[in-house]
């Protein structure tokens, strides 16, 4: 039988059981979307490639599934990279395929030429340029075994127009590979001397803090974080993309550390005497003046990713692995614990340093947990970046793992909406309530088309101060109140703009009991805008200014033992 390139493509990605793939055709990936169109996947029409990058992630990071996009060459790449790059800085599966000028015409500036190899390289775990169709073969399922093993990330595969045309004969083709999770196996010494050090290390600590990022949520560890906690009683504080890796109402759960974290797990922190960072990168809003981070503590670092130990925090003990298969080896060697006086300490500082509290029922520290009260448990929240951000982080009743989906390294404003787009698509039984601001919103706001199109289950949060809050913040607080391209001169009316998408809307500012209609409107099906007016000026605190101490916080509680 034969089949040319695109044919071919698009059969590897059935294969590996790919459900969706969301892009944008174009003149050199044309092939391909011929292709498609006799195939069982849906395609997702974005109205930019920014989009569709983000709801590829959206797909990945809701499920343990790789997401798919894709693009034609020149605008059509470039647009896709801010996309890419997010997903190498969260360790993202993500298998981006572009279109490409054909292979004689590269290099001699083409209509629509770009290098997408070259400008890949720093931004993907790793990227393909086809020369031969034969490579189609190996390349693809190679692409998604890539995202998936180890520290999952990015892979781009460029593909010029003459092989998506090239046609070949095969007698049958090949069978489905199905790629899987398939990380690094742990290290033969598991078992060894650095694992009982390990194990005695925690044993003998008298307070003891986990640190979990989000390589608890990558290796499915989160059951095993929360029986190894309990077990030894070890209190749990989480990175931004650890946040739901632990339950936020039991009685040892931090919540988010670091830059905005409550004042009470950045005293706790500064006091422990073991750190036992498990899939986090001591990001520097996760640690502030690293120097100064847990002062006290002996730090056990377990990563699947080498690089990232002791490349910013030296550790005492150290490993590199899986944190599911990590927690599975060291839990026969965790002795009980009650530890009643560090937990009792625990439950103190909670009540003592506790983060701020507001009148004002539309603060969104309040409107924030009052959406999370009306909302089911299973409910997958998607914010853009900002001071929404960090309330959400902050104040939302995370209790499951993939339940909260965030730009966490990158900080890209414009992720919410196409990512909460991804994550409706695969989970169509759930709710999805994006948290925006009105600056962020404006970044993607073209996707509103394609949710409506699509008519999924997904809630639009807009937290309007009329600023970018969380630069007219640090101006405030950090450049003498230098308030310059913060401020929007006008600001559009987003309740006009959703129902010209077709899509509900309603604005709380117009409504004479704001909660009950936010209630009401919340349980409806379907897509809805909701615009909520917030104070101009203000701050999402604490705040650890750049550079400072964590326990040197701006707006926490003055710490005194």
């Amino acid at each position: 039988m034969k089949y040319n390139g695109a044919e071919i493509v698009i059969k590897l990605l059935e294969n590996e059981g790919v459900e969706y793939i969301s892009g944008i055709p174009g003149g050199f990936n044309l092939p391909l979307y011929d292709a498609l169109y006799n195939s069982k996947i849906e395609h997702i029409l974005t109205r930019h490639e920014q989009g569709a990058g983000f709801i590829a992630q959206g797909i990945s990071r809701s499920t343990n599934k790789v997401g798919v996009c894709f693009a034609t060459s020149g605008p059509g790449v470039t647009n896709l990279l801010t996309a890419i790059a997010d997903a190498k800085l969260d360790s993202i599966p993500l298998v981006a395929i572009t279109g490409q000028v054909s292979l004689a015409a590269i290099g001699t500036d083409a209509f629509q030429e770009v290098d997408a190899y070259g400008l890949t390289i720093p931004i993907t775990k790793h990227n393909f340029l086809i020369r031969n169709m034969n490579e189609l073969f190996t390349v693809i399922p190679e692409a998604f075994k890539i995202a998936q093993d180890g520290r999952p990330g990015p892979v781009l595969i460029d593909i010029p127009k003459n092989i998506q045309t090239q046609i070949i004969e095969l007698k049958e083709f090949p069978s489905s590979t199905l790629s899987g999770h398939n990380n690094l196996p742990l290290k033969k010494d598991l078992k060894g001397s650095t694992l009982y050090c390990m194990a005695e290390l925690i044993n003998n600590s008298k307070k003891p803090i986990i640190y979990a990022g989000g390589g608890v949520v990558n290796s499915n560890a989160c059951n095993n974080l929360y029986e190894f906690a309990k077990k030894n009683n070890i209190p749990v504080a989480l990175s931004l993309m650890g946040l739901g890796a632990f339950p936020c109402d039991d009685e040892l759960s931090l919540g988010m550390l670091g830059m905005h974290g409550a004042p009470f797990t950045n005293y706790l922190l500064n006091e422990a005497d073991l750190i036992l960072a498990l899939g986090v990168r001591f990001d520097d809003r996760a640690t502030g003046n690293v120097e100064k981070f847990c002062p006290n503590a002996h730090i056990i670092h377990i990563d699947i990713d080498p690089s990232e130990i002791n490349k910013i925090k030296a550790s005492s003990l150290s490993m590199v692995a899986n944190i599911y298969d990590f927690i599975e080896a060291i839990l026969p060697h965790i002795e009980a614990k009650p530890r009643n006086s560090w937990v009792e300490r625990v439950k103190c500082f909670k009540e003592k340093y506790p983060l701020p509290s507001y009148e004002n029922i539309l603060h969104p520290a309040n409107i924030i947990p009052f959406i999370g009260s009306k909302m089911p448990n299973d409910t997958i929240i998607t914010t853009d970046v900002g001071q929404h951000q960090m309330w959400v982080a902050q104040r939302y009743p995370f209790k499951d793992p993939k339940a909260f989906l965030t730009s966490s390294g990158l900080g890209t404003m414009g992720f919410g909406l196409p990512v909460a787009i991804g994550a409706a698509l695969t989970n169509k039984d759930k709710t999805i309530v994006c948290f925006s601001g009105d600056g962020s919103i404006l970044m993607n706001i073209q996707e509103l088309a394609t949710l409506a199109d699509l008519n999924l289950n997904v809630k639009i949060i807009i937290l309007n101060n009329h600023h970018l809050g969380l630069v007219r913040q640090q101006q405030e607080l950090f450049y003498n109140q230098h308030y310059i391209a913060s401020h929007f001169i006008s600001n559009p009316n987003f309740k006009i703009i959703a129902e010209g998408f077709g899509i509900q809307s309603c604005d709380l500012e117009n409504e004479e009991n704001p909660l009950k209609k936010l209630e009401e409107i919340l349980s409806i099906k379907g897509p809805c805008v909701i615009n909520i007016p917030i104070e101009e000026t203000e701050n999402v605190l604490p705040m650890v200014a750049p550079g400072g101490s964590n326990i040197e916080m701006i707006g926490g509680e003055n710490f005194n033992d």
